[in-house]
């Protein structure tokens, strides 16, 4: 069966047809035998129960977007996409916790769409998941996103609908803390991506291409688990896939698929943006990467970040020389400024290329782009591996449920999926992972394949075990177990998906289901 074909036939149901197809033809139990379950669907009034009991401010942050399709400029080059409101980058969303927040997306598209705000625990009916959340929202056609915002941190919105994220479809979404105690001067957002779309092709023609898999004839399975040969594109007539891009860091291939740029805030290097600031002041990176198949390895040449929150969640502060971040993730950090240019760097992690920007105080020469390092070494860490601020600790319990989420498939068939089954598009329910309000959940990624992978959960933070980071996307390294635990505090259906754009589009997706 075509996948691309069962992918717009699911965004073709409504909340309504899921339920009753859920209800009516799963008759799912927990355990043989029993009764059979009623999942708490988006539209279940439990739903706008827990909403009302989130703390409000009484304020209300509006922010218009439209989605459709302009022409813009990539690395000079002059391309056509899709994004909010015309730009390679949508609107920077701030606001306060407690805030009530009002988007009306008006669709210009030719396809379908939706947004999901990536991060947050917020009402199920508003998480922006055609088909499992709420009705895709058709060309021409508005929906009115309007929930609250109960947790501060740094925090994006994209949407979910097959590949669009991998065009413009994209923003950031910073939620800001009143009683912080963080001190500094200046804030900056930054905003990471691979980008090819209107240059070598477009994401679609990508998935295309990796869905064949790396069992054709003259493909060089070799070079895949060689010590580290140069990214190079695939065999004969390959044009995205790429072949040897290898990471020590992340245990393996680092990636699939070859990018032509690499952004920093829309930007290539030559035309990078900068910060002006002054000698002293400390900056506040918030670090967001929206990449589709890129991790990043951010840093400053000879200078320590001071890392402060994952994930929107304060963790113990850690000094260090530079920061992995995988597709999904967000790092915040501090940096004191120096006299002169200052360039943070984002290294595409084990490809060629890498994202830039500068901090300038307005003396000294600006070091042009061939002439920095291409190596950040050092103390190196990613979110995963960093430990909770205690005021964020999850309290000592013992779990009420233990699910196993073995990720499963491989690069050779491009098969990626959970638990050896690929996410059926015609029935979310099939395989769930069932869960009750009140509960404290542990989750066990185990990865079986030889790629890393980003798992995101929506809805919820979880914690990493050992008293590790509170986050809602962490790394899973090739043959390793990441486990994590999350209190069921709020109902719905919600995704679990790898956040490598085109595995979540070959099947690397199920759902953890509130029953009743």
């Amino acid at each position: 069966m075509n996948h691309h074909l069962d992918r717009r036939r699911f965004l073709g149901l409504s909340v309504a047809t899921a339920a009753a197809a859920a209800l009516a033809a799963c008759t799912e139990s927990t355990k043989p035998g029993t009764a059979t379950v009623q999942r708490i669907m988006a539209a279940d009034p439990a739903v706008a129960e827990y909403e009302t009991a989130r703390p409000s401010s009484g304020n209300t942050v509006t922010q218009p977007l439209q989605a459709g399709a302009f022409t813009a400029a990539v690395a000079g080059k002059t391309i056509t996409t899709w994004g909010y409101n015309g730009a390679l980058a949508g609107p920077a969303i701030r606001a306060k916790a407690g805030d009530r927040l009002s988007v009306n997306l008006v669709n210009n598209l030719k396809d379908a769409t939706s947004i999901h705000w990536h991060g947050l625990a917020l009402r199920n009916d508003q998480d922006g998941v055609p088909g499992l959340t709420q009705d895709p929202v058709n060309a021409g056609a508005e929906f009115a996103y309007d929930f609250r915002l109960p947790h501060p941190g740094t925090y994006w919105y994209h949407s979910h609908v097959e590949m669009q994220r991998e065009r413009a479809l994209y923003g950031a979404l910073v939620v800001e803390d009143p009683a912080e105690d963080l001190v500094y001067d200046r804030d900056w957002v930054i905003l990471l991506d691979d980008w090819l779309d209107g240059i070598t092709g477009t994401p679609d023609e990508v998935v295309q291409e990796l869905s064949g898999g790396m069992s054709m004839p003259g493909m060089d399975h070799g070079s895949m688990m060689g010590s580290k040969p140069a990214p190079t594109a695939g065999a004969s007539g390959m044009k995205h896939m790429l072949m040897g891009s290898r990471s020590d860091f992340l245990g393996g291939d680092a990636g699939d698929v070859r990018y032509p740029y690499h952004l920093f805030n829309s930007k290539a290097p030559d035309e990078a943006e900068t910060l002006a600031a002054k000698p002293g002041e400390v900056i506040r990176l918030r670090i967001i990467n929206a990449a589709g198949d890129t991790a990043y390895r951010v840093g400053v040449p000879g200078q320590k970040l001071t890392l402060t929150h994952t994930d929107g969640f304060p963790v113990q502060h850690q000094d260090v020389d530079a920061v992995v971040l995988a597709m999904g993730e967000r790092i915040d950090a501090l940096l004191t400024v120096r006299e002169g240019y200052t360039p943070v760097m984002a290294l595409a992690e084990g490809k060629t290329g890498q994202a830039l920007g500068y901090i300038s105080t307005g003396t000294g020469k600006k070091p042009l782009p061939a002439v920095l390092p291409n190596k950040l070494d050092g103390a190196v860490v990613d979110g995963g591996q960093l430990k909770a601020d205690p005021k964020v600790t999850l309290a000592d319990k013992a779990p009420d449920r233990t699910h196993d989420v073995h990720l499963t498939g491989s690069m050779m068939n491009y098969d990626w999926g959970i638990n050896g089954k690929r996410f059926d598009m015609n029935n979310p329910y099939a395989t769930t992972f069932d869960i009750k309000a009140g509960e404290r959940v542990e989750v066990k990624f185990i990865n079986d394949t030889d790629m890393w992978h980003p798992m995101h959960l929506h809805g919820h933070t979880f914690q990493v075990s050992g008293g590790g980071a509170r986050k809602d996307t962490v790394i899973v390294r090739p043959k390793q177990t990441v486990t994590v635990i999350f209190d069921a505090d709020n109902p719905g259906q919600w995704l679990t998906h790898c956040h490598n754009a085109y595995h979540a589009e070959r099947g690397m997706m199920a759902v953890f289901s509130y029953i009743k």
